[in-house]
């Protein structure tokens, strides 16, 4: 089943003011409910390259995955949505990709790249994450950020040295303390949130909240919320006109309806009585 026409959407990625060129990523996949956003960083030209193979990698095996009939049984043995374990497996495939070239070729040296995933199946979203790259849910006029900064400043505030208003006034917002590309194996954050109709989610690099507080994020998504494009424009507009110093990236996605997974009459007799696959 499509996912089409569940949701509108609208992704759009912006050099900024200040850089040359722009190291984000960004793809989606509509039928099947993917969207992932990457901003790379590290040496000429190669975070852009470590940004692209992480969109590119998750994008192939992730759909490819969504695509089999495995989605006849959900769950997996660990508790988790197969979508959340198909998002891991594909950024950890990622991650390695990324190391590999990065060892093996002198021009991409020290390159890495942050990364948010999500996936859209049965009425819920599966979300992954890697560094500072985040999602945002808007939900009946509220703005909540989901994912939390794998970043110095984060564990600062973890650990009670920042409050949360001061860490939004830091200037040194920029250092992740994790990333694609960085070491052999990488730690990916998993979270599985249900979705209801109206909700607005928010898939951004730091370029925009590096610039733009939450609460203008809010503002902006609740102004022009009948219209995406017109809200990823203004985001990004508004990065801009407030210094524009990194690239800015952004990705909207707005339920429209539910979407619950179809249940084979297979799936519905082992329910009926108890059979475990």
């Amino acid at each position: 089943m499509s996912l089409k026409s569940k949701f509108s959407a609208v992704g759009i990625s912006d050099t900024g003011r200040i850089r040359d060129h722009n190291e984000d990523a960004i793809g989606s996949n509509l039928d099947v409910g993917l969207h992932v956003l990457a901003d790379g960083m590290g040496g000429y030209n190669a975070g852009e390259v470590a940004s692209s193979i992480a969109v590119k990698t998750v994008m192939e095996l992730a759909t490819e995955a969504c695509n089999r009939e495995h989605r006849s049984a959900p769950e997996s043995d660990t508790g988790l949505m197969r979508q959340t374990i198909v998002l891991r497996d594909a950024i950890t495939r990622a991650n390695k990709i990324i190391y590999q070239t990065a060892h093996s070729q002198s021009s991409c040296e020290g390159m890495g790249t942050t990364i948010v995933a999500c996936l859209f199946y049965d009425d819920r979203i599966s979300i992954a994450h890697v560094g500072d790259s985040r999602l945002y849910r808007m939900r009946k006029n509220r703005l909540e950020q989901i994912t939390m900064d794998h970043s110095l400043l984060q564990e600062l505030v973890d650990r009670g040295f920042y409050s949360r208003e001061e860490a939004d006034r830091s200037t040194n917002k920029n250092y992740v303390t994790r990333a694609l590309g960085v070491e052999i194996n990488v730690q990916v954050d998993l979270q599985e949130v249900v979705v209801e109709p109206d909700d607005v989610f928010l898939l951004c690099s730091d370029g925009l909240p590096d610039m733009v507080d939450d609460e203008d994020i809010h503002l902006t998504i609740s102004t022009f919320s009948a219209n995406l494009d017109t809200v990823g424009q203004q985001l990004v507009q508004l990065s801009n006109d407030h210094g524009g110093k990194d690239n800015i990236s952004v990705m909207l996605i707005k339920a429209l309806e539910p979407f619950p997974a179809r249940v084979s009459l297979l799936s519905k007799f082992k329910k009926l009585f108890g059979i475990r696959t």
